[in-house]
């Protein structure tokens, strides 16, 4: 019974060191590599067992849900043209890598003369972009009490940037009551946008701002800006809107003594203020019942 079953395992041992020895086997040495922008990366794509001698391979792009061919009939195409070549047995090497080639990458071997004829591997590629300099917004001036909103944005680097805020060189922290020098300021910062906003910035909250733009393939900053909070002058205020008012009040008087004195009247010569053009004659005009027949009437004085 046992020599038996002993038997069975030995050939079932057999038949499956057969099958292996005929079936093609792919394995990869790193299924999701990186590489900075302009690096050079390689997606190995390792053939563990075959039998088949000169099997096909084929290597395709996979981005946005197309499929594009990168290595077909022994010849690399597409936008890899120029920049890639096949290291055997089939490992693509990408030689100055860009943003445009982060994406799945299919590795395909066929061999008809294995019992499994053919296997794939996918590879899953990023191109990490470092990012540039930021665009900063920092208000010059900000009266006490009132708030204040500083923005960072970078929009080139790749993975997506996250966003730290310094002021006079030292990091702000997150959450302003981790920090003794940031205690009692009242802010919310978001690293994710990269937006700093002060509730109500104090005298403290003045400095040089600057933030920093980063992710795993470098940092960038932008320059610093002074941001000063000044104190607001309540009697000043109030004693120009008195000097504005009182002024309002002058003008308005003197044009109501302006119109009272006639200076805005005008006379117009109808109605009871029009007078009738004197005679150019010494002669008198007597209508009579006819309707267009005058007569004249002698008024000389002898």
């Amino acid at each position: 019974m046992a020599l038996t079953r002993l038997a069975c395992l030995l050939a079932l041992l057999t038949v499956q060191c057969y099958v292996s020895i005929l079936a093609v086997i792919l394995k990869t040495a790193n299924p999701s590599p990186w590489a900075n922008e302009f690096d050079s990366i390689e997606l190995s794509c390792l053939i563990q067992s075959i039998s088949t001698t000169g099997p096909r391979i084929e290597w395709k792009k996979i981005k946005n849900a197309k499929t594009s061919y990168v290595y077909f009939e022994n010849k690399i195409s597409g936008d890899l043209e120029n920049r890639a070549k096949i290291r055997e047995p089939a490992t693509l090497v990408i030689l100055n890598a860009t943003r445009l080639d982060t994406a799945l990458y299919r590795c395909e071997v066929t061999a008809p003369e294995d019992s499994k004829n053919f296997d794939e591997i996918v590879i899953n590629l990023t191109i990490r972009v470092k990012p540039v300099t930021p665009r900063c917004s920092v208000p010059t001036s900000v009266p006490v009490g009132k708030s204040a909103e500083l923005t960072c944005v970078e929009n080139e680097g790749s993975p997506k940037s996250r966003y730290q805020w310094f002021r006079n060189k030292e990091e702000i922290p997150m959450d302003p009551k981790s920090s003794p020098k940031f205690f009692n300021s009242s802010y919310m910062l978001n690293g994710e946008t990269g937006v700093l906003k002060f509730s109500a910035v104090r005298k403290e909250d003045s400095g040089q701002y600057y933030c920093r733009a980063k992710n795993e393939a470098g940092v960038a900053e932008c320059h610093p800006q002074m941001m000063e909070v000044y104190d607001l002058n309540v009697v000043g205020i109030v004693l120009g809107v008195l000097v504005v008012v009182v002024v309002l009040l002058c003008i308005i008087v003197g044009i109501c003594c302006a119109y009272r004195r006639g200076f805005f009247a005008s006379e117009k010569q109808t109605g009871s203020n029009y007078k009738a053009p004197g005679k150019a004659d010494g002669v008198d005009y007597i209508r009579t019942d006819d309707e267009g027949d005058f007569k004249h009437k002698s008024s000389f004085v002898i």
